[in-house]
């Protein structure tokens, strides 16, 4: 998941946010996108997946983890991790991925334009091994909007990522642009749909404009475990189309903690990261 950035406009009438069990999952993964919403204070979700890509000539996989703590009721705190792999017929690059620390705060609930809009942001260090992590300090910051759209929920997502280093490696600067729509299908089934976009970059690693878009099924096997698998369709200079896999799950209250709160209805919108 990465940053986004939509027009902050002045709203007000705000609502209060429907309660729910604090067990259950609020996924953000599998899409690019996330939601304005946060783990109840004192509890503790994991999210953790695989993507393959085959690139011409090349395999690219992915392990993300993602591990969430609510902080308070409007407050979480995000730490992204994992693991990847990339082969070609002249090498091999493989060990963890760059780790990031995020923080999420919701300003806004059902607002007149926005509905429920958080801010996000988010610091990547260069830990990652020799050619897996970027070997680059990012700073990020990602707006996110969440609606309902009757028994669906649409998540928009608008970010900006400032990154050290001179640009020969990846651009300096970067920006996201991405919408997500989450809905039921039958029982514990649901669906979600993803178009995300990274403009055009300048530098010496600057890129075209890459677009892709992303669909899948969910499966909530409990209310604290949710499922997701799918494809990411290359429609502009992704470098190849993707599948995925992966799993959410609620561990519960952290021991010691205290506090439950308000998050959100719909577990089968998957939606980070």
């Amino acid at each position: 998941m990465l940053p986004g950035i939509p027009l902050l406009l002045a709203c007000s009438g705000m609502t209060a946010i429907a309660q729910q069990d604090p067990r259950t999952a609020q996924p953000e993964r599998p899409t690019v996108a996330t939601h304005a919403y946060t783990v109840a204070p004192g509890y503790l979700e994991i999210e953790a997946g695989v993507q393959d890509a085959r690139p011409s000539g090349a395999t690219q996989l992915a392990a993300p983890v993602v591990v969430k703590i609510g902080l308070a009721r409007r407050l979480q705190l995000e730490l992204q991790g994992g693991y990847a792999r990339a082969t070609t017929a002249a090498s091999i690059s493989s060990g963890p991925s760059d780790v990031a620390v995020a923080l999420k705060g919701r300003v806004l609930d059902g607002a007149p334009l926005l509905h429920d809009f958080s801010v996000q942001g988010a610091i990547k260090l260069a830990t990652g091994a020799r050619d897996v992590g970027t070997g680059t300090t990012d700073l990020s910051l990602l707006l996110i909007s969440s609606r309902p759209i009757g028994a669906a929920e649409l998540d928009l997502n608008a970010g900006y990522t400032h990154r050290s280093g001179a640009g020969t490696v990846v651009p300096t600067a970067a920006a996201l642009l991405t919408a997500s729509l989450g809905a039921p299908i039958r029982g514990a089934v649901g669906g979600v749909a993803e178009l995300f976009a990274y403009p055009a970059t300048s530098g010496p690693a600057g890129t075209a404009t890459q677009v892709g878009f992303l669909f899948g099924p969910t499966l909530q096997v409990r209310r604290w475990l949710v499922l997701d698998a799918g494809a990411i369709l290359n429609v502009r200079s992704l470098g190849a189309n993707a599948l995925y896999a992966g799993v959410t799950y609620n561990a519960g209250r952290i021991a010691g903690s205290t506090g439950g709160g308000a998050g959100r209805l719909n577990w089968w919108r998957p939606g980070v990261r």
